[in-house]
């Protein structure tokens, strides 16, 4: 949609399983201010809420015309509601995303999915019948597949759900679904520190610390994050062939540990290509750590502007 904000900044909100980002983004995109902190995942919905709106204030939300949030869990873009979510986030699942931080801030609030709303910056860059696979790799396995210039959402808002795709390095193990043998399940960063505790019998509270381990040539830190890195590239591979996809954007925190897991997933994704594909190399998301409060910014610019004198909750 056309934006309708004028000069109004608007704020974005990046809502994942341990951190918010917020950011108010003027008319150019310009970053005005930055806020980030924790998510209370485990404190459920209503506290959850009460954070992105403590999170929208600190940047700024008296000056903002809207708010725009991308989200873990499969978001219904209409109504504002979690329609379905892992437990990442305890409760998140059937939440009035929308109308709760609406009535929290005053603000009209659009909300989609964290992984599609960040894709949507980047098929901003292609032609029109682009296409376009996203994935992002931190907390969670999220992912986002635009096809001729338009995002999926498919039936229920699933589509681009990567990290449910079955991946045989995570045969056995349960994912956060429900389900087992879910690509999540060995490649997001808890999953890639529960494997090397299981291979070390080392304690280890986050991927950053095998990540640090594995740098200063801890063999068994080392093979936690490439088994991790190689069950995303190929998984990534097969969907190319078949998408055949122009574009391929690999995001999220895990993959900037380092180049020993980015150069582990590029490898396996192409041994997986076909041979039409063979030039095709996942890159870094031009947005960079920004790319999903921008996407969220851009949600809020489809909504109509707050009239001035308004206050209060929205109806």
């Amino acid at each position: 949609m056309t934006a309708r904000h004028g000069a109004r900044p608007v704020i974005g909100l990046d809502l994942g399983g341990t951190k918010i980002a917020a950011a108010l983004v003027g008319p150019d995109g310009t970053v005005l201010a930055r806020h980030t902190g924790p998510t209370p995942a485990t404190r459920g919905a209503e506290e959850v809420l009460d954070a992105l709106a403590a999170a929208a204030q600190a940047v700024g939300a008296d000056a903002a015309g809207a708010i725009g949030v991308a989200a873990a869990g499969v978001i219904d873009p209409v109504s504002g509601t979690v329609v379905s979510a892992t437990d990442t986030i305890r409760g998140w699942a059937g939440t009035a995303l929308g109308p709760g931080l609406t009535a929290r801030t005053g603000l009209p609030v659009a909300c989609d999915n964290d992984v599609r709303a960040a894709a949507a910056t980047e098929l901003a860059t292609l032609s029109d019948d682009a296409v376009l696979l996203y994935a992002a790799v931190g907390t969670g396995v999220g992912g986002a597949v635009a096809v001729s210039g338009r995002l999926l959402h498919g039936t229920a808002g699933v589509a681009g759900h990567l990290g449910h795709l079955p991946s045989p390095e995570a045969e056995g193990l349960p994912c956060t679904c429900g389900a087992t043998g879910h690509l999540e399940a060995i490649a997001a960063g808890p999953a890639i520190t529960a494997y090397y505790r299981r291979i070390s019998g080392e304690s280890a509270d986050s991927l950053h610390t095998v990540a640090q381990r594995a740098a200063r040539g801890d063999g068994l830190a080392r093979s936690a994050v490439v088994h991790g890195a190689r069950a995303a590239g190929r998984a990534l591979g097969g969907l190319a062939n078949v998408l055949a996809p122009h574009r391929v954007v690999v995001a999220g925190g895990v993959p900037r540990i380092g180049a020993l897991y980015r150069d582990a997933l590029c490898d396996a994704f192409a041994a997986e290509l076909m041979p039409p594909l063979r030039g095709l190399r996942p890159a870094a998301p031009l947005g960079g750590a920004d790319a999903a409060v921008l996407g969220a910014a851009a949600l809020a610019r489809t909504l109509s502007p707050r009239p001035a004198h308004t206050t209060g909750a929205q109806p």
